[in-house]
């Protein structure tokens, strides 16, 4: 195993998608690439945009699949393989309907919740304990306009909310790489939320 720490974002490709809530986990993927430095590179073969970088003195692999969301696996399932990263060194950051805009929860193991991503991830690999960021979008409230909601925009201030918790959550990434998870939970977890929609 190669030593190095994934960071997927899981979204949908394309321009059409780039502004939808859907795509928190792009957004948080690239405020971390704006912090690192690092260059996205598409590998066809991948079936993702990755980036190898050296960041607060840790091996991280960066990773933006470009396959729809319900296709994320095959993309995690190839960049796993390819950078020799074992899962329990993954990082996997998502929208979440069922936190508020402004909270951003980390959490190892688990469910999928109903997301299509984590969904299709669990079918590529076997081991569901890696780590994942819960990036919250908020609930449009009645289960039939779920659909709708994640693929549609969020209003300036409450995209401005949700972009500053994912600050928060890059900022403790350090701890998380460095293997002080329970530290970063408790400094991420503490930090203020407006529930807004």
């Amino acid at each position: 195993m190669s030593g190095a720490f994934l960071i997927v974002g899981l979204g949908n490709p394309g321009p059409k998608y780039a502004e939808t809530r859907h795509n928190a986990g792009f957004w948080f993927l690239e405020q971390l690439v704006r912090e690192t430095g690092a260059s996205l590179r598409e590998k066809s073969r991948l079936s993702a945009e990755t980036a190898r970088v050296r960041w607060q003195g840790h091996d991280c692999v960066l990773a933006r699949p470009t396959t729809f969301m319900n296709r994320s696996g095959q993309a995690v399932r190839a960049v796993l393989d390819y950078y020799d990263v074992e899962t329990a060194r993954m990082l996997v950051a998502y929208d979440d309907l069922d936190l508020p805009p402004g909270v951003v929860r980390l959490k190892q193991g688990g469910g999928h919740g109903g997301h299509n991503g984590l969904r299709d991830i669990f079918s590529h690999v076997a081991d569901r304990g890696f780590l994942r960021l819960r990036i919250g979008i908020g609930h449009p409230g009645h289960k039939d306009a779920v659909t709708g909601y994640v693929l549609g925009r969020s209003p300036a201030q409450v995209r401005q909310v949700v972009e500053d918790a994912m600050g928060r959550a890059v900022d403790i990434l350090p701890r998380v790489l460095a293997g002080d998870l329970q530290n970063a939970m408790n400094q991420l977890h503490q930090s203020p939320s407006i529930d807004q929609k």
